[in-house]
């Protein structure tokens, strides 16, 4: 996206002709400034997402990383399928904890619908630290169907690419294949070191359409409200 042929961001937003019941004037002043900095905000998550895109080459992955799915063992570049790119979920529920991490629950449970356009064009697994069998369980119990889970016995793919203490913590990984060679792409690498004063620790743009959503109502994300296992 070349900047230069774009028009500012606020000719665009004059263009604007919605207006809402009752509305006052200082609301549609307020509205339509907030327009602008919307439409700025979709051309930094385009740029943001276009310099993503034109990463050098990543590490090569050079270790076969065993892994234990469903159906029993898999390497990484098994998890490939047919497609070129991989993306890797790391959930929070490794064998010291009693139930998985509701935060992580909560994100995966948004992908159960989508799986299935997601794949048409990457394939896209979550991995954990607990046994297999404990992960297929909970698994049923929230009614996922199209979760491919896998679990990190040894740990050693958890310790390159999520924690190198084998902390209980998540990680987004994406991962490519060209000719036969693994690399790694991306991940997301914003944590508790880059917030922001009264915020959690989280990505941007924010993957998880509960924080999304909740984000364009007048209460938003709350200092002290996550979401639970069950209600």
């Amino acid at each position: 996206m070349t900047s230069s042929v774009l028009k500012p961001a606020a000719e665009l937003a004059s263009t604007n002709t919605r207006r809402i019941p009752n509305e006052s004037a200082e609301y549609r002043r307020a509205r339509q400034a907030l327009l602008v900095e919307e439409i700025e905000l979709r051309r930094q998550i385009e740029r943001v997402a276009e310099l993503r895109r034109a990463l050098p080459p990543g590490g090569e992955v050079t270790r076969t990383y065993e892994l234990v799915g469903e159906a029993g063992k898999a390497s990484l570049a098994d998890l490939f399928g047919d497609k070129p790119t991989l993306v890797v979920y790391s959930y929070m529920f490794g064998p010291q904890r009693e139930k998985a991490c509701p935060m992580c629950t909560s994100f995966m449970s948004t992908w159960e619908s989508k799986l299935p356009d997601v794949e048409q064009r990457v394939s896209f697994v979550f991995v954990a630290r607990s046994p297999i069998a404990r992960l297929v369980e909970a698994k049923r119990a929230r009614g996922w169907t199209g979760h491919r889970l896998y679990s990190d016995p040894s740990g050693d793919y958890t310790r390159d690419y999520v924690s190198k203490e084998d902390a209980d913590l998540p990680g987004y990984n994406v991962f490519t294949r060209h000719d036969g060679t693994v690399r790694h792409f991306w991940a997301g690498e914003m944590g508790a070191g880059t917030m922001d004063p009264g915020q959690d620790p989280r990505g941007a743009p924010d993957m998880d359409p509960l924080w999304t959503v909740l984000d364009t109502t007048p209460e938003g994300r709350g200092k002290d409200w996550y979401p639970k296992l069950s209600y």
